[in-house]
């Protein structure tokens, strides 16, 4: 089932005037979105700085995070509205009554190239057997990292431990790790993944969007249940701006222009990354895969449905 997110404008605001929203209906109009300086927030930044939320009346003022796990306890204090993150950690936080999430948009499904376990040059691991019993640095434990690794390497009959075989890193320390070899392999996603190869010479040991990870969903755009209830047009209007944002990522060539903007990347070094889809609706039956194979390798103990989790877009 896909849910579209609707076009159409806010209703102007009459009664709602007097009730302290905006001019235009909405009950806010500045909003603290959580962001990541990975290929995967494309959109998001394509939105802000092609005036897409202002043309809706929201002013949107981005906070980098680390992840999706450091989202979670800022959308549950208030300290973000809406934020970009993986969907293993926002279903996680909602199974375990963390976070009552609701989730706004899909983000982005992942493609050959865009997620990779990467070993140094000269690493002696030559195979991803050789991975049994070594350190690899992720961004978060029990998150997309390492369900994608154990999901791609456990059908090969590779089993790997979450506290004993994988070390927390954020993806802007890996190239370090890679140099000082303080880690034996890295799980990095673009535009790390190219940047590990051209400035390190990191060799990629296995892709991570094969078999039962290929086409993954790997992140979108949540926020609280409470926060949701209140604002269902502001809500509403950020969806349809940043599903403009969306369509627009179609363009690579807009994803190469804007992402110097807000990484170390340049635009020589952005024309050479691997590229993934950037949804522009919500799809249960997309997001509910997730939820399955996260509930396959025991990071859900019961069974998700995604289907009530998701915001239709509304006027």
């Amino acid at each position: 089932m896909v849910t579209a997110l609707a076009f159409t404008s806010a209703a102007c605001g009459g009664d709602d005037d007097k009730k302290g929203k905006s001019a235009n209906g909405l009950e806010k109009t500045t909003l603290t979105v959580g962001a990541m300086p990975v290929t995967d927030d494309a959109p998001l930044q394509i939105a802000v700085q092609k005036g897409l939320f202002k043309a809706e009346g929201l002013d949107v003022k981005l906070e980098t995070i680390a992840g999706g796990a450091d989202a979670i306890p800022k959308l549950k204090g208030g300290a973000l509205d809406i934020s970009f993150g993986n969907f293993v950690s926002f279903l996680g936080a909602s199974s375990k009554g963390v976070l009552d999430v609701r989730f706004v948009a899909e983000g982005f499904q992942s493609a050959p190239g865009t997620h990779a376990v990467l070993v140094p040059k000269d690493s002696p691991i030559t195979s991803v057997k050789d991975l049994v019993g070594k350190k690899i640095a992720v961004n978060t434990k029990r998150n997309i990292s390492t369900l994608l690794i154990r999901a791609t390497l456990e059908p090969s009959g590779i089993s790997l431990d979450d506290d004993k075989n994988f070390v927390e890193m954020p993806f802007p320390a890996m190239e370090a790790a890679i140099k000082a070899k303080s880690v034996d392999a890295v799980q990095a996603v673009e535009p790390f993944v190219t940047q590990l190869q051209q400035s390190v010479g990191a060799r990629v040991l296995t892709d991570l969007s094969q078999g039962p990870t290929a086409d993954f969903p790997i992140a979108g755009y949540a926020t609280s249940a409470a926060f949701a209830e209140k604002n269902p047009k502001t809500v509403a209007a950020f969806q349809r701006a940043l599903a403009k944002g969306q369509a627009m990522a179609a363009d690579k060539q807009v994803v190469q222009a804007v992402l110097p903007s807000y990484t170390k990347i340049t635009t020589e070094v952005a024309a050479t990354l691997s590229y993934g889809a950037f949804p522009t609706t919500l799809s249960a039956t997309r997001l509910q895969r997730v939820a399955d194979v996260m509930q396959q390798y025991g990071y859900l103990t019961t069974k998700i449905d995604v289907k009530s989790l998701l915001i239709s877009g509304t006027s």
